[in-house]
């Protein structure tokens, strides 16, 4: 064979991997409305970056006539390139092979690639479109599924791991996604679940269709498994990208610093009035959040469940920071199961990754009703309270109005750790509101020295002075001056540096 025949041999065999399962079946995915692994990959990374990996890999069964079924690569991509310039690894299944089934092949191939980025210290990618365990393999492929959990158990809290649900995604397949930091659906073409509508139609005869069962808006706004939802690949792609550029790249490393053109001494009059006089109306703490952070631009984590706490990302003078908000103009703010779930898991990312917290605080306390505490509102509740006690990156908390009771605590207090704590003089922080106090208090009053004592109390309790007096309250600032003021908190905090006990790990409640 010559030289040149050499090259084209290459060049054929190259060609003839990238086009994974066939054009017939790349058609059948794109009538779908879905991409393929390699477009999906274009898409995420710098053009021109990316680099694969085991190109040419193909399966080792035997069984059910499989040695005459092989093809370069074998159902998934691997490899690494650049995002913003940043190195991240990915692996991307490919549904026009074999459905993007599993095989033991398949496994070794995205344990590979996280080994790399574990050693390397980047972010890895898993882009999921999978019909499951490839059934031809057996126990070898359900052997390379766990062989993958445990290696995302290995890589968590050290790198970050993203997922994105592109396409079907059962059994076995959902749990790696539910092990990463982020995941991503699309809406219309990518399911999540554990048995599909047919299984659970045979065991408990339930009729349910794949989107209500395991659809983008189900895991978005009901179960909480997903974080974003995306239109379509593209956009989800895109929003990749956006997450990647808040993040660090490992645990040892500081999250990027984009140069800032936002005034870190911008002050804004419309906060003077954004908070009602009536402290039982309510108002939308994101117009707070966008007002203060840079450019008004918030990377919103989980929009649509438990919309009772709001959390995500921005940047205040160009360093990104995690954001965990109450939510007065949502069952006004208070803190149930799902709220504290949310904020718990993206809290401890956050301390995971070296990303500094800011806490907007407007609780009024736990969500009471029999269906919570049956549910564990006791335990779930602690975890968002256990989450802010371990964090040791720089935590700020700004009180905008009302904090009451346990869920005063657990926003971030003083008593928590919080490094900074700040208050407008609109904050309330007692044991519980004026009505509920004095119908404690003073049970067998007449309805005028009713009044009265609630009035006393207000004045007496519903304010921030008396916190202010112990030292739980750093600082009462004019809502104008919020965004200098918390700027000069993260810069005060910056090299802050606290080591927990040591511990092989704590016990969260889980």
């Amino acid at each position: 064979m010559t030289l040149e025949e050499k090259y084209k041999l290459l060049q054929e065999k190259n060609a003839q991997a990238e086009l994974g399962g066939g054009k017939e079946k790349i058609d059948k995915i794109h009538a779908s409305g879905r991409k393929t692994a390699r477009e999906r990959i274009d898409e995420l990374y710098d053009a021109g970056t990316f680099v694969e990996l085991d190109k040419f890999v193909v399966h080792q069964t035997t069984d059910f006539d499989m040695d005459k079924q092989k093809i370069s690569g074998d159902g998934i991509v691997t490899g690494y390139g650049n995002i913003d310039g940043r190195l991240v690894y990915v692996f991307a299944q490919d549904f026009s092979v074999f459905g993007g089934s599993l095989s033991r092949t398949n496994a070794n191939k995205i344990i590979k690639v996280m080994d790399l980025a574990l050693k390397n210290g980047a972010p890895i990618i898993g882009l999921n479109d999978s019909g499951g365990a490839r059934i031809q393999e057996g126990v070898k492929s359900l052997a390379g599924y766990g062989d993958i959990f445990y290696k995302n158990v290995m890589a968590s809290g050290v790198i970050p791991q993203i997922s994105a649900v592109l396409g079907p995604c059962a059994g076995g397949a959902v749990y790696s996604p539910a092990i990463t930091d982020f995941v991503f659906m699309t809406k219309k073409t990518s399911y999540m679940f554990v048995t599909g509508p047919d299984v659970i139609k045979s065991v408990t005869h339930e009729n349910v269709t794949k989107e209500d069962l395991g659809g983008a808006n189900t895991h978005n706004s009901k179960s909480g498994v997903a974080h974003f939802k995306a239109d379509d690949d593209q956009q989800a792609m895109m929003m990749i990208r956006e997450l990647i550029g808040f993040l660090p790249s490992n645990n040892m490393a500081d999250p990027p610093v984009k140069p800032c053109t936002d005034s870190t001494h911008r002050k804004e009059e419309k906060l003077q009035t954004i908070i009602p006089d009536d402290s039982n109306k309510p108002y939308d703490m994101k117009e707070i959040i966008e007002t203060v952070i840079d450019d008004k631009i918030f990377f919103e984590v989980q929009p649509f469940f438990a919309q009772n706490i709001i959390t995500g990302f921005a940047r205040m003078g160009g360093k990104p920071v995690g954001i965990v908000a109450n939510q007065p103009s949502m069952l006004a703010g208070v803190i149930d199961i799902d709220a504290s779930n949310k904020a718990a898991r993206f809290v401890r990312f956050c301390d995971a990754f070296n990303i500094p917290l800011i806490t907007f605080a407007d609780v009024p306390g736990y969500l009471p009703g029999v269906s919570q505490e049956i549910g564990g509102i006791i335990k779930h509740g602690a975890k968002l309270l256990y989450a802010y006690a371990e964090a040791t990156v720089p935590k700020i908390t700004l009180i905008t109005r009302k904090v009451y009771g346990g869920a005063y605590i657990v926003m971030a207090s003083k008593h928590l750790g919080a490094d900074v704590n700040l208050s407008y003089p609109t904050g309330e922080i007692a044991v519980m509101g004026a009505d509920g106090a004095v119908n404690i208090l003073y049970r067998d009053m007449s309805k005028k020295e009713r009044e009265k004592a609630i009035e006393e109390f207000k004045k007496m309790f519903c304010n921030p002075y008396k916190a202010a007096e112990h030292g739980y309250v750093d600082e009462i600032i004019m809502p104008r001056d919020t965004r200098p003021k918390l700027i000069q908190s993260l810069e005060m905090t910056q090299n802050k540096r606290v080591n927990n006990p040591p511990r092989k790990h704590g016990n969260i409640p889980l």
